[in-house]
C-alpha cells in the first residue's frame, strides 16, 4: 500500500488520480498507523513551509515519515513536499533545523529579476541514471510552481536539474530510496505519470 500523506496542504485528490491511471491503489490519510504500514509514502504539498512543518510536527506525522524512510520505505516528496525533506528553508519565520532533514541543506527563494513564482513548463536535465528515470529522456518537459528551491549540500544528491536564472535541483535522492521532487509529476502529462509508475515499481521490488 502507497500512503499519500494528509497533513492538511497537500494536493491530494490529483496526486492519488496520477497514481490510479497507472494502476496503483493508494490511500489518503493523517494516521500515523497507516504511516507505518505503509510499503511507499508521498508527502505531496502546495503553500507555505512554516505552516506545512507546523501541521506535520502536530499531528506526528512527520516523525512518522522520517523513520519509515530511513528504515527503508520509499519516500518521494513532490513540490513542498521536497523542501520539507531538507533541514530548513528561508520562507517563513521558523527555527532552523524545522525540517525533516532527510536531505542536508536548505530551501532559498529565487534572486534577481527572476518572473516568481517559477510557474510553467521547464525542460529536466538528468544528472545521472535511476530507476525513477525508467522512460524519462533527458530534457523532457515537467511543469513547476515554486518561488522557493533546494540546496542540497551533498550535491551527488541531485539527480536531475532545471535552469530558471540558476541552475537548481529539480530531483534529488538519498539512499536507499528517499526521493524528492519540486515540479508536480501529477500535472506533467505522461512524462509526470511515468515517474509515478516508476516510483510505484520502487516501492513493489523493496
Amino acid at each position: 500500500m502507497i500512503a499519500i500523506v494528509d497533513y492538511g496542504m497537500g494536493n491530494l485528490q490529483s496526486v492519488q488520480n496520477g497514481f490510479a491511471r497507472m494502476g496503483y491503489s493508494t490511500l489518503v490519510t493523517n494516521k500515523i498507523m497507516d504511516i507505518r504500514k505503509a510499503n511507499g509514502i508521498i508527502l505531496p504539498g502546495v503553500g507555505a513551509f512554516s505552516q506545512a512543518v507546523q501541521n506535520l510536527n502536530e499531528g506526528g506525522l512527520g516523525e512518522a515519515v522520517k523513520v519509515q524512510a530511513r528504515q527503508g520505505v520509499p519516500l518521494l516528496g513532490i513540490c513542498l513536499g521536497l523542501q520539507l525533506l531538507l533541514d530548513k528553508s528561508q520562507e517563513g519565520t521558523g527555527q532552523k533545523g524545522e525540517g525533516l532533514g532527510l536531505f542536508p541543506g536548505e530551501v532559498v527563494k529565487f534572486q534577481g529579476k527572476l518572473k516568481i513564482p517559477h510557474m510553467g513548463w521547464n525542460r529536466l536535465m538528468l544528472c545521472r541514471e535511476d530507476p525513477l528515470f525508467c522512460g524519462i529522456e533527458n530534457r523532457d518537459y515537467f511543469y513547476f510552481v515554486h518561488s522557493y528551491y533546494a540546496v542540497p549540500k551533498n550535491q551527488q544528491s541531485v539527480l536531475g536539474s532545471v535552469m530558471y536564472g540558476t541552475e537548481f535541483g529539480a530531483v534529488l535522492k538519498e539512499e536507499p530510496y528517499i526521493y524528492g521532487v519540486q515540479f508536480h509529476p501529477e500535472k506533467s502529462s505522461d512524462s509526470g505519470l511515468k515517474i509515478l509508475d516508476n516510483f510505484g515499481k520502487i516501492v513493489s521490488r523493496s
